[in-house]
């Protein structure tokens, strides 16, 4: 128990409990319009549902970026250099899209599990953003 104590006093001085904290509500609100948008695409099948995890993944990456660059990661690290940050950022991006296209391909009707439109959603709202928080606290904003 006191390792545990120990362990998040030392995160809350670092500074990354809060980041983890406002993270976490960022990236819910981007995860949540990816779903809006993306939901309503596949399940209706207006489009393929990786074409709607594409759409749904752009206004998503939008949203993030604003509201990590200027909340999450507040205080941390240097922001002189929007090419260099939004640069990392589209790269973390990228990582993560490839994350949520696998889930959508591996789950859904366009792979051999044929499984039903919201599936993907499951480890894109708890696997995807593990790893991109990493990712942006220590190479996009750090």
């Amino acid at each position: 128990m006191t390792a545990i104590l120990h362990r998040l006093e030392s995160m809350m001085a670092s500074g990354l409990l809060g980041q983890l904290i406002r993270f976490g509500i960022s990236g819910g609100i981007a995860t949540a319009v990816y779903a809006i948008v993306y939901s309503p695409l596949a399940k209706y099948e207006i489009t393929t549902p990786s074409i709607a995890n594409l759409v749904g993944y752009f206004f998503a990456m939008i949203t993030g970026y604003f509201l990590h660059s200027r909340w999450s990661f507040r205080g941390h690290g240097e922001r002189g250099n929007v090419a260099k940050t939004g640069g990392r950022f589209f790269a973390v991006s990228l990582v993560s899209l490839g994350l949520n296209s696998l889930f959508v391909w591996v789950l859904t009707e366009d792979s051999m599990l044929n499984g039903a439109w919201w599936w993907p959603l499951i480890p894109i709202l708890f696997v995807t953003p593990l790893v991109t928080f990493a990712l942006n606290r220590i190479w996009v904003f750090g």
